[in-house]
C-alpha cells in the first residue's frame, strides 16, 4: 500500500519562509511621490520593515547586514488631506481594512473617512510574510501607531517651521495643526501642499494608550461595505482584461496518478485554443470558459493509478506510521508523568480522532495573469502575495522585481490560500498564449485539489488526586499539529508530544490550525475527568486553573449562560469548554437538543466569552467570534472528507455538509475589552471551544461520550 503523494503545506510553524532580499524594496522615494503626488510620507528602511513583520523560526537574520538604501512606504498624507496607509496584509473578510484604518485615523488625529488602505500589492506595499496566525492585529496595530505618530510629529514640525515657533506648544487634532497661543491653524493638506517631505521611522516613541482612543475602539462600519453588499466589489473572478482568455487545467483521476497516454489533437484543432503541456502540467486557454472546458474534455488520456489509504483506515494508519521519537518536532516535559499517574487516586486514558476537513471558502481559487515586456502581473486571492511572487519568479526564471502580485479583497481563505496554485496555472497559460488568462477553479477542484486540515489521533493519559487536582497529564498528538497543544491547566507532572506522520492527503493550515483538534481532545477529557471525580465541570476547571485571563472568560461565559443549568426537557444537555491560543482566550457554553427517537441533534444555544486584549472594533470582533462559532459547528458536528484510492468521494456542497441557516443556534458573544493588554488577533481562537462544548453537551444529554470529530458521522439525520 502506498500513501498519496501530497505536498505538505501545514501550519505556519512548518512553512519554509524565504525572507525577502533587500533589493525587493524598489519603491524609491521619488517614485513613491510620482505615484501619489506631493505630500508628507513616512518610510521604513527595508531592514526595519522586515523586522516589523512576522517571520518564521529559521528565517535568515538581517542583524549582520549593512543598512540597505532601499525604503518601504507605510504612510502618505496628500495635498488634499487624504491619508494612505500601506500594508502587505490581505483582506479576506476578517475586516482588517477597517480596523487598521481606525488605528491610523486614531493616532494621526484625522477623520476615519479620510483614510484609505493599499493592501497586499507586492509593488506598492512593504514586504509581509503573510496573513495568517492571527498576526495582523498584534503586528500592524503597533506598527501603524508608530508610523502615524511619526507622521503627526513631522506635520507638527512643518507647522512649527512655518510659524517659527517651538513644536512643543503645537497641537495636532482633527486633521490640522493648531497653535493655541495665537489661534492659528493649518490643515494637514495645507501643510503637505507643494512638499515632498519624507521621514524614516524614528526610534519608538510613546503612542496613544487604549484608554485614550477616540476612533479605534469604536464599532465603525466596514470600509466599502456597500460595494460588497451590492455586488460592485471586484473579486479576482470578476476581473476582465482586454483580450483575456479563459484557462482550464487537466486533472488526473486520482492523487498521484501518472499520465501514460496523451492525445490533444482535437483540442489543438479548436479555434482560438492554446494547449500547454510541461511535465505533469496540461492546460488550455480559450476565448471562453465553456470552450476551455470543451477543449480539456476532448483531450484523450490514460493514467496509471495506485492503491492508497482510505478515510476508513486513516486513524490506524497514523498511529502505525508515526515517525520515530528521535525525529520529534515538539516535546514538553515537566516532572514525571509516569510517577504522577502511579500516585493518582483516579486515572483516565482515552483516544480522540479528528477527520480531514475542507476549507470550503465561498470564493474558490482564482487568478488572472498578464505578461507585458517580460514582466508578469497576477491578480489572485492569496494569503501570501510575496511568497507567491517569489515562487512565480523562480518558476519562470525572472527577477522578483519583474513579478507583481495584487490581492483583491478576497472571499474567505480560513488558512486555505497560502499556496500559488491558480496563480501558477494562469501565468503558465498566459505565457504560452501571449494574452491575459483567467483561471477559476470549480467547486469540485477546490474540494479535491486544495489542501485539507490534517486528520489526527490524540492519546491522553491523566491522573487526578482525591481532591480533584490534576496529578498527571500525558498528551500525544499524531499528525494534526502542534498549535494549542500545551495544557493551560496546572499540573506538576506532564508530558506533551507531537508525532509527525508521512502525508496521506495534501494537508495545511486551517482556521485555528491544530488547536481545534488539541482543544477538542483536552476539553473533552477534562469534562470526563470532572464527571469521574463527581465535580461540576466549571468547578473542576477552576480548581486546576491559575491563569487569571482564562478564569475571567470562564466566569463571563458561564454567568451569561446561567451555569449550572437545570434540564427542563428530555434530550437537553449542557456543555462547557475553554482555551487560549495566539494571545487570546475563549470560553464556550453550549446547549444541545437530542431527539432519541429520530437521532437528530442540534446545538440550540451558545454563549461564548472572548478576550483578545484591547478591542479595536467591537462590531468587527463580534462578527469574527460569531462567524467562528458557526464555522466551528461544521467541524464539530458533520464535516469530514471521505476518500478512497486517491479519490475524494464528497467534493460538492451537496455531499460535503457545512452549517446551513437551520443549523445556526442562538449565539451570544461576550467581549471582554482589556485596555491594559495589547491587542491580539481574533481570527482563530474563537473557533476552538465549540466542538468540545457541543460534545460535552451531547454526553450530558445522552450519557454517551463521543471522542471523534465530527461528532455525528455523515451529517445529522435531519440533513
Amino acid at each position: 500500500m502506498k500513501t498519496i503523494q501530497g505536498k505538505f503545506v501545514a501550519e505556519p510553524e512548518r512553512f519554509e519562509f524565504s525572507a525577502a532580499p533587500m533589493h525587493q524594496f524598489e519603491l524609491q522615494r521619488r517614485d513613491f511621490f510620482k505615484i501619489l503626488g506631493a505630500g508628507i510620507a513616512v518610510f521604513v528602511v527595508a531592514k526595519e520593515a522586515l523586522a516589523a513583520q512576522e517571520t518564521a523560526p529559521g528565517s535568515p537574520s538581517f542583524h549582520n547586514e549593512e543598512p540597505p538604501r532601499e525604503i518601504s512606504s507605510w504612510l502618505h498624507v496628500g495635498e488634499d488631506g487624504t491619508v494612505t496607509g500601506f500594508t502587505g496584509k490581505a483582506e479576506m473578510g476578517q475586516n482588517i481594512r477597517t480596523s487598521i484604518s481606525q488605528t491610523i485615523a486614531d493616532e494621526l488625529r484625522v477623520p476615519f473617512e479620510s483614510v484609505r488602505l493599499v493592501m497586499a500589492d507586492t509593488t506598492l506595499t512593504p514586504f509581509d510574510a503573510g496573513t495568517f496566525g492571527s498576526r495582523t492585529t498584534p503586528t500592524m496595530t503597533p506598527q501603524f501607531r508608530r508610523v502615524a505618530e511619526a507622521a503627526r510629529n513631522l506635520l507638527i514640525g512643518v507647522a512649527a517651521k512655518e510659524w517659527n515657533v517651538a513644536p512643543e506648544g503645537l497641537v495636532a487634532a482633527d486633521a490640522k495643526v493648531a497653535d493655541p497661543s495665537s489661534n492659528r491653524s493649518l490643515t494637514y493638506g495645507e501643510l503637505a501642499r507643494g512638499k515632498s517631505l519624507a521621514q524614516n521611522l524614528p526610534a519608538e516613541d510613546p503612542v496613544t494608550p487604549a484608554t485614550e482612543w477616540k476612533v479605534a475602539g469604536k464599532p465603525l462600519p466596514k470600509v466599502e461595505g456597500r460595494a460588497f453588499v451590492t455586488g460592485s466589489h471586484q473579486y479576482t473572478s470578476d476581473i476582465r482584461l482586454k483580450g483575456m482568455l479563459y484557462g482550464k487545467v487537466l486533472r488526473p483521476p486520482s492523487f498521484g496518478a501518472t499520465l501514460t497516454s496523451y492525445d490533444d489533437s482535437a483540442a489543438k484543432a479548436m479555434s482560438g485554443v492554446t494547449v500547454v503541456r510541461g511535465g505533469d502540467f496540461v492546460g488550455v486557454a480559450a476565448p471562453s470558459a465553456h470552450e476551455a472546458q470543451k477543449a480539456i474534455d476532448s483531450i484523450r488520456t490514460q493514467w496509471k493509478e495506485m492503491p492508497q489509504v482510505s478515510s476508513k483506515e486513516i486513524f490506524s494508519y497514523l498511529i502505525k506510521n508515526a515517525e520515530p521519537t528521535s525525529n520529534e518536532r515538539f516535546r514538553h516535559e515537566e516532572g514525571s508523568a509516569e510517577q504522577g499517574l502511579s500516585s493518582a487516586a483516579h486515572r483516565l486514558d482515552a483516544t480522540y480522532n479528528v477527520a480531514y476537513i475542507a476549507h470550503a471558502p465561498l470564493e474558490p481559487r482564482a487568478a488572472v495573469a498578464q505578461w507585458a515586456d517580460g514582466k508578469l502581473t497576477v491578480w489572485t486571492g492569496t494569503q501570501r502575495p510575496f511568497a507567491n511572487r517569489d515562487e512565480l519568479a523562480s518558476i519562470f526564471h525572472i527577477r522578483e522585481s519583474s513579478v507583481r502580485v495584487i490581492v483583491p479583497d478576497t472571499g474567505a481563505a480560513y488558512g486555505g490560500k497560502h499556496t500559488s496554485d491558480a496563480a501558477i496555472e494562469a501565468a503558465r497559460l498566459a505565457h504560452a498564449a501571449g494574452k491575459p488568462v483567467k483561471v477559476v477553479w470549480t467547486r469540485e477542484e477546490e474540494f479535491t485539489w486544495a489542501y485539507f486540515r490534517p486528520a489526527g489521533v490524540i492519546e491522553v493519559k491523566s491522573g487526578v488526586a482525591a481532591d480533584g487536582r490534576l496529578t498527571a497529564w500525558e498528551f500525544h498528538n499524531y499528525h494534526s499539529g502542534m498549535s494549542g497543544i500545551e495544557t493551560p491547566y496546572d499540573v506538576a507532572n506532564q508530558l506533551t508530544q507531537y508525532h509527525q506522520v508521512p502525508l496521506v492527503l495534501r494537508s495545511g493550515s486551517y482556521r485555528g490550525l491544530a488547536a481545534t483538534a488539541n482543544h477538542f481532545a483536552r476539553e473533552t477529557h477534562m469534562d470526563a475527568l470532572a464527571r469521574l471525580v463527581k465535580m461540576d465541570q466549571l468547578e473542576f476547571r477552576m480548581k486546576n486553573l491559575s491563569d487569571a485571563r482564562m478564569r475571567a472568560v470562564l466566569e463571563a461565559a458561564t454567568k451569561s449562560f446561567g451555569w449550572p443549568r437545570k434540564k427542563t426537557q428530555e434530550g437537553q444537555g449542557f456543555g462547557l469548554a475553554c482555551g487560549f491560543e495566539k494571545g487570546s482566550y475563549v470560553a464556550t457554553c453550549a446547549e444541545l437538543a437530542v431527539d432519541r427517537s429520530s437521532g437528530n441533534a442540534r446545538v440550540v444555544r451558545v454563549a461564548e466569552a472572548f478576550e483578545c486584549g484591547a478591542i479595536v472594533n467591537p462590531d468587527g470582533l463580534r462578527n469574527q467570534v460569531v462567524g467562528a462559532i458557526i464555522q466551528g459547528l461544521g467541524g464539530a458536528l458533520f464535516e469530514a472528507i471521505e476518500f478512497e484510492n486517491g479519490r475524494i468521494k464528497n467534493p460538492h456542497f451537496a455531499t460535503y455538509r457545512v452549517p446551513r441557516f437551520r443549523d445556526v443556534p442562538e449565539i451570544e458573544a461576550i467581549l471582554l475589552d482589556r485596555k491594559d493588554i495589547p491587542s491580539a488577533g481574533a481570527g482563530e481562537t474563537p473557533i476552538m471551544a465549540i466542538a468540545p462544548a457541543a460534545g460535552n453537551a451531547f454526553f450530558d444529554a445522552t450519557g454517551t461520550r463521543l471522542n471523534d470529530l465530527p461528532l455525528v458521522s455523515n451529517g445529522l439525520r435531519a440533513a
